[in-house]
């Protein structure tokens, strides 16, 4: 089984090396950007990538999006920090099979990976029984944000300032300045101030 890890953490990665390397016939595989993910899920065609939602210069979800479109049988596990369940609810509808989060039990993550390798879907415990006590998405404001409107909102809760979020992505201060202003639009918000609020407000969620 080829397991493909991408983070832009260096100590990270080989911590989930260790942890993944427990599963017999693993073979483990690296990348910290997305430019390297594509190129080795290209070349060796992982069983099952275990991917975080936070990379520089890139959105995790739309790697996510990227590698489904590289191939529709990609078989994903997001791994992040990000407990909130309307994270888990965007990679889930964007096409992860498997969402862990980094605060689960180590054993967790082994689970996933196993089930996400023979066709199963796997969600964290704790997660589960959030979704599945959460109310309906038909009402969530969130479910008409982009990936990438999804990730400068939780940036700004970050308290990243605009500059520091362009230079994240690599694109430039006008872009998500425009952002902004669709994210205002499409949440009824005045101010920035007010996405840096419903950012925060969204994790205690």
């Amino acid at each position: 089984m080829k397991i493909l890890i991408v983070d832009d953490h260096a100590v990270l990665r080989e911590g989930v090396r260790r942890l993944l390397s427990t599963i017999p016939g693993a073979e483990i595989l690296e990348a910290s950007t997305a430019h390297e993910a594509l190129t080795v899920f290209r070349k060796a065609q992982p069983t099952v990538t275990v991917l975080d939602v936070n990379l520089n210069g890139s959105s995790g979800l739309e790697l996510l999006q990227r590698l489904r479109g590289e191939s529709k049988g990609a078989r994903i596990v997001m791994f992040t920090m990000h407990s909130e369940t309307s994270y888990a609810s965007r990679a889930i509808r964007a096409g992860a099979m498997g969402y862990v989060s980094k605060s689960a039990a180590a054993d967790e993550l082994v689970t996933a990976v196993m089930k996400v390798a023979s066709g199963e879907n796997y969600l964290d415990r704790e997660l589960a029984s959030e979704l599945a006590f959460a109310p309906g998405t038909s009402e969530d404001p969130f479910s008409n944000l982009t990936n990438r409107e999804v990730e400068i909102l939780r940036l700004l809760g970050e308290g990243k300032t605009l500059n520091q979020i362009a230079s994240t992505f690599g694109i430039a201060y006008k872009t998500v300045a425009n952002s902004c202003s669709r994210l205002k639009s499409k949440l009824g918000l005045e101010r920035t101030a007010d996405l840096i609020r419903v950012s925060l407000e969204s994790k205690r969620r």
